[in-house]
């Protein structure tokens, strides 16, 4: 028979210790909301008796599983830069069984959460932590770190429409806070933005440009606060320095999200070059190759009838730059 535990009768701050979710998060296991719902599930057990609720502290003297396997010991608190590729979703699953991100990853790296989420069709950085309680923290609006964004949109706007946007603007009855926003450079028949937003809210940027009229066919984040997407290729992640990550972090979010750098690392792997993910369709052919000009260059036609080749000019490190 299974025993649940009786919640003392005494308020939260009474009772030492922290809260068992924030725990299980802050080990990387999974956010504070699904580490509450492995205990309604009664997935989680703190000395050998199963929990039913969230509303319980513990000291670092309990023990702690889920799934009967014991709460493994806390790790040094370490971020990463992961390059999202378009087509992915940021999930640990998904229901509809789409590619995701942490499929994507390179072998051999801790288990991870991501600090938010760029939708499918986003591409560029996104942090990922071993931290819960990190990532909870970053993620608040209340730190407001500016969230930097290049858009390119079919359409036409001009800059006094996004200077107006300084002060926010209300979509749908949602309301968006404060948006820098500049228009790069006109190409073809779309125009190139940068955006600054600080909210993080769902889909922000595509509803905020849908609204001046344009139509969003590239979005691309390029920083998250301090961080930067720099020359990082697409699908790659790089590790940000413990000594770095602390002078980066400053001593505020440091101690909001109790960040230990001076645990071990339970293991210290080297980060391979991500595999290309399974959708994306590999070269195929002889590795030598004959210097001839392929037949259909010599004659104009296109590979396939219709075919029109992917605008990448105007994003980081276009692969393919736009002949002249």
């Amino acid at each position: 028979m299974t025993t649940f535990i009786r919640m003392p009768e005494k308020s939260h701050s009474e009772i030492p210790g922290e809260r068992i979710a924030k725990v299980i998060a802050r080990a990387g296991l999974a956010s504070r909301r699904e580490a509450e719902a492995w205990i309604a599930a009664g997935r989680v057990s703190v000395n050998d008796v199963v929990i039913s609720s969230p509303a319980l502290n513990v000291t670092p003297s309990d023990r702690i599983a889920v799934d009967g396997t014991p709460l493994r010991a806390r790790e040094r608190t370490r971020l990463f830069l992961y390059h999202k590729p378009r087509g992915l979703v940021t999930t640990h699953s998904d229901p509809e069984g789409r590619d995701t991100i942490f499929r994507a990853l390179p072998k051999g790296l801790p288990r991870l959460i991501s600090v938010g989420r760029l939708d499918i069709n986003t591409e560029g950085l996104l942090l990922l932590t071993n931290d819960g309680g990190l990532a909870r923290v970053l993620e608040l609006p209340s730190t407001a770190w500016l969230r930097r964004y290049r858009v390119r949109a079919l359409g036409r706007v001009h800059q006094d429409a996004l200077d107006r946007l300084h002060g926010g603007v209300t979509i749908d009855g949602m309301h968006y806070g404060p948006i820098e926003a500049t228009l790069d450079r006109e190409q073809g028949a779309n125009v190139w933005l940068t955006f600054g937003i600080r909210e993080g809210k769902n889909r922000e940027v595509r509803k905020v440009v849908e609204s001046l009229g344009l139509r969003v066919n590239r979005l691309i984040r390029t920083a998250f606060g301090p961080f930067e997407l720099g020359d990082l290729d697409d699908g790659k992640v790089r590790e940000i320095e413990t000594a770095e990550l602390q002078r980066t972090l400053g001593d505020q979010i440091i101690a909001e999200a109790n960040a230990d750098f001076d645990a071990p690392l339970a293991d210290a792997p080297e980060v391979r070059p991500a595999k290309k993910p399974a959708f994306r369709k590999q070269e195929t052919g002889p590795k030598h190759r004959s210097h001839e000009p392929d037949r259909r260059k010599r004659h104009g036609e296109q590979k396939h009838p219709g075919h029109r080749r992917r605008d990448r000019s105007g994003g980081p490190r276009p692969k393919h730059p736009r002949s002249r």
